[in-house]
């Protein structure tokens, strides 16, 4: 009797670990969603197998690991597939594929529809209601730049400086409000259907209210076609033009200084533009505080002095105050020691364009009150959302949890809720857009009679080297106000530890070396009075 209670206690034993593995079995697949609806039944059933054969016992719990490894829970593989999809997105954002393979890392980031889709339904119900009103925006404001990017905007001219600088002029809406420093995305299919490239805005919406001018350097292949493209004796009438935005900052914080200090490196002077513009303009009125600029910008070669040209619109009528703005630039030449003794014989051409009907003046996507309609667009797309989705779930998904023995399945689920938000979003946003364009185009005829003509040529200015007169008083201001230095490069930390006054604004927009550099002055102990912004572009 002894010997058979001793022989009992060890299978005693092993059942009884078998019996707690089957019970963390069942609790584990409770907790991923995937147990069956009576549990209970499932496991009378394991235990009972298990008491009889403990080695059957211990092959069917590996065998359950090893599905388990192999990814047939579904969570887990869709988990497993988002994430080898962000891999290559990963591994093109390193600054070096980034900077020297642009579209590589752009096109390659596109994969971000795969990512977000299996990684939804990875995380379930509730992780996705958390991130909900985040993906609500994201496509919202991703579908609205679709939209706007499908029609073509009207290009009034293209001014080419010999430096190999282009200023393109488009159409604007008087009522589209931006602010100095904002972008334009901009695509020419006729150069290249896929690429987008975001470009300065140069022009001022309060001194050039039916205008918007971009500043384009030839430095690569793309702006070399387009510069090859508008200066040779074929370039069409019209070409056609895509555009997103403008984006920019919400605020004009530089007007707050009694003084400003922009420092510029290579074309980065683009930037500064439109912020001198906009100061040119304020100086005209008596009641105005206009801050004193200091405008230092270094330049590799004297042709890219061209790039001065563009402080001022080709129309500078109402720059006639520019006299009364207290500036002065410093322009730096760093690989030319002296100034160019020849001219080249270049001028600065101006190229008109004829308007094609189809096209339309830049407008922001949703009119001029653009914060109250996508309000409307949020909100309406919402509750659209939640209607669909309170429908399915009381006619659908309901009767199978409640009324059988069988729960929902999860992925299902899921793509129900991807297919409602994106229909909520799409047909909210489609008819607000397809509303404001029906008005907008009504305004854009008035436009297109209003902007005025410029003209075909006009002489090169001083700034690119030519012996020309200049052409205006506003120009004869801005010669006066520019000193030139060859064969050297700006002593930043000395200029701006000796200039005076107890608020000054620095903002440096160039190469990192640069702006590293001026950040590191002004936060040195000797700078109390100077106050750092950086605007950086780089990818």
């Amino acid at each position: 009797m002894a010997m058979e209670v001793q022989k009992r206690m060890p299978e005693n034993r092993i059942r009884g670990k078998y019996l707690l593995g089957v019970h963390i079995l069942s609790c584990h697949q409770r907790i991923i969603g995937f147990a069956p609806r009576r549990p209970h039944v499932r496991i009378k059933h394991q235990v009972s197998h298990m008491a009889r054969s403990p080695d059957h016992a211990a092959r069917h719990f590996a065998w359950r690991r090893l599905r388990h490894l192999l990814g047939h829970d579904r969570s887990n593989a869709n988990g497993e597939i988002a994430f080898v999809v962000s891999i290559p997105m990963w591994a093109t954002s390193f600054a070096l594929i980034r900077r020297k393979k642009f579209e590589v890392f752009y096109y390659t980031h596109h994969l971000y529809v795969l990512f977000a889709f299996f990684y939804i339904l990875h995380i379930g119900a509730a992780y996705l209601c958390m991130i909900l009103p985040g993906i609500f925006l994201f496509l919202i404001d991703r579908y609205l730049r679709f939209l706007q990017s499908r029609g073509h905007v009207q290009l009034d001219s293209a001014r080419l400086l010999p430096c190999g600088i282009i200023e393109l002029s488009f159409a604007k809406n008087p009522g589209l409000q931006y602010n100095p420093g904002s972008i334009l995305f901009v695509n020419i299919p006729q150069i290249s259907k896929l690429q987008w490239h975001p470009f300065t805005v140069t022009s001022n919406s309060n001194l050039e209210p039916n205008r918007l001018s971009i500043a384009i350097k030839s430095a690569g292949d793309w702006t070399g076609k387009l510069y090859q493209e508008l200066s040779s004796s074929s370039c069409p009438d019209n070409l056609q033009v895509s555009i997103e935005g403008p984006y920019g900052p919400t605020s004009s914080h530089f007007l707050r200084h009694e003084s400003l200090v922009l420092i510029s490196g290579g074309s980065g002077i683009a930037t500064f533009i439109s912020i001198i513009r906009e100061i040119i303009l304020l100086s005209n009125k008596p009641s105005a505080r206009v801050p004193h600029i200091l405008l230092i910008c270094s330049f590799k070669h004297a042709a890219d002095l061209g790039l001065l040209d563009l402080l001022l619109p080709i129309d500078s009528n109402h720059l006639g105050g520019i006299s009364n703005t207290q500036m002065q630039i410093q322009a730096y030449v760093t690989r030319d020691t002296e100034p160019p003794t020849t001219d080249n014989g270049k001028l600065v051409r101006t190229k008109r364009f004829k308007p094609n009907p189809s096209d339309s003046p830049i407008d922001a996507a949703l009119g001029p009150n653009n914060w109250i309609w996508l309000c409307v667009i949020i909100l309406s797309s919402f509750v659209l959302f939640v209607v669909l989705l309170g429908l399915v779930t009381r006619y659908h998904i309901y009767p199978i949890d409640h009324n059988t023995g069988q729960k929902y399945h999860f992925t299902v689920w899921c793509l129900w809720v991807i297919l409602f938000m994106f229909s909520g979003v799409f047909a909210a946003t489609s008819c607000v857009f397809l509303w404001q364009k029906r008005k907008v185009a009504a305004k854009g005829k008035q436009v297109q009679n209003a902007v005025t003509a410029a003209p075909e040529t006009s002489p090169e200015t001083r700034f690119c080297g030519g012996d020309g007169e200049v052409e205006s008083q506003p120009h004869q201001s801005l010669v006066q106000a520019t000193q030139v230095h060859y064969g050297g490069r700006p002593n930043i930390r000395k200029i701006l530890l000796e200039h005076k006054g107890c608020d000054v604004g620095v903002i440096a927009s160039g190469p990192r070396e640069m702006r590293n550099e001026v950040a590191k002055v002004c936060s040195s102990h000797a700078a109390n009075n100077l106050h750092f912004g950086c605007i950086s572009f780089t990818w």
